[in-house]
């Protein structure tokens, strides 16, 4: 649509964040206290904040950021058992009042998103994780989409790719009408 998007992941997104990335995706699944791992992604996070995306919006383009907070909200709150008031308020600094302005849940049962993962071999730490824990995870991304319908579009993710892509510019043209344009 003529933009220019910075297309970039979490944690990741710079140097710094994706030695912080390797950290946290490799080892045993019980590697990190959920506090500690919390942090971690805190740290990576102020890094790509610092480092890659405030610098793009500071040019005018547009950022498209695989996961961000609600991951950690999701993960290592609802799949953890860190708070969310602990969460959001380590959050506070690390995003100085940045918070995006359209988030699009990829809804798929925790099964279903493991075998995708395990048939493209990414397969890592966290993929090692108790069902259970998926469950609760997705359960907890349901539960920030339901709060914050205004922000959170779930898409269903069992779909075609192309299914899936249709429905995510849909939402994103939705958002952003001066794109469609």
């Amino acid at each position: 649509a003529g933009q220019t998007v910075l297309i970039t992941r979490e944690p990741g997104g710079t140097p710094d964040a994706e030695a912080i990335r390797a950290l946290l995706t490799a080892g045993e699944a019980a590697r990190w206290d959920p506090l500690a791992e919390t942090l971690l992604h805190l740290a990576a996070r102020r890094q790509h904040l610092a480092r890659a995306i405030r610098p793009a919006l500071e040019r005018g383009e547009w950022v498209l950021c695989d996961r961000f907070y609600d991951s950690t909200r999701a993960y290592q709150g609802g799949g953890q058992g860190v708070t969310r008031d602990t969460i959001d308020r380590l959050h506070e600094p690390v995003l100085d009042g940045l918070h995006p302005a359209l988030t699009i849940l990829l809804d798929i049962p925790p099964e279903a998103g493991l075998a995708r993962a395990e048939a493209r071999g990414d397969a890592g730490r966290y993929e090692r994780w108790p069902m259970a824990r998926h469950a609760a995870i997705r359960a907890a991304f349901l539960a920030i989409a339901a709060d914050e319908p205004g922000r959170c579009q779930v898409v269903d993710a069992t779909q075609s790719i192309d299914a899936i892509a249709g429905t995510i510019w849909a939402c994103t043209a939705a958002r952003f009408p001066d794109l469609a344009a």
